[in-house]
């Protein structure tokens, strides 16, 4: 039998909601190997720390096998942060409307978007926890990088998530892309 009072048992469980805990969270929670660290921060010995990720947006792209990098825009260190990730459509591709991949290309040269070090950075597995959940269903594109394929079509890399796997694809330029492929691009 517990020793906590059903009114704080309630209380606690509102309070994760209220959070955006999930039911995942929770079991991850009960299966956390040390809770005693958790006691440690309410008592105020410890601290959390947030990790620090470092993405190198000016590094070489990866480049598959045959592939050439047509276009790469360098974008320093990113030290990364979620809010500051947000996704573009085009009017062409909202209200169920599809823009052509090189009209796209053309009206996103402006636009501060996201090369595929970002994509190879969300696709490594100690990474993909910070993929959005909204991400899902969709094929979130990296426009800063375009690449020829060896018979020479350009094309753009994407993230979408296949079978409860993160992958990526590519789409040709020549190619309509719709309401369900958006382009990454700081929201800074």
């Amino acid at each position: 039998m517990s020793s906590y009072s059903e009114g704080q048992t309630h209380q606690l469980m509102d309070a994760f909601e209220a959070k955006g805990f999930t039911p995942d969270h929770l079991t991850k929670l009960g299966q956390f190997r040390d809770l005693s660290l958790i006691r440690e921060v309410l008592d105020g010995r410890a601290e959390i720390k947030q990790v620090e990720y470092l993405v190198d947006l000016d590094a070489e792209p990866f480049l598959p096998d045959g592939w050439k990098v047509e276009e790469h825009k360098k974008g320093g260190q990113f030290k990364y942060d979620s809010a500051k990730v947000g996704l573009y459509l085009s009017k062409g591709q909202q209200k169920g409307k599809m823009i052509v991949g090189n009209d796209l290309r053309k009206e996103l040269k402006n636009q501060p978007v996201y090369n595929a070090n970002l994509l190879d950075f969300y696709l490594k597995k100690e990474n993909q926890h910070l993929i959005p959940e909204e991400w899902k269903g969709k094929a979130i594109f990296f426009w800063g990088t375009i690449y020829r394929f060896s018979v020479g079509l350009l094309c753009v890399r994407y993230l979408c998530l296949d079978c409860d796997r993160w992958y990526w694809r590519c789409g040709w330029l020549g190619y309509e892309f719709d309401g369900d492929s958006p382009a990454t691009v700081s929201a800074s």
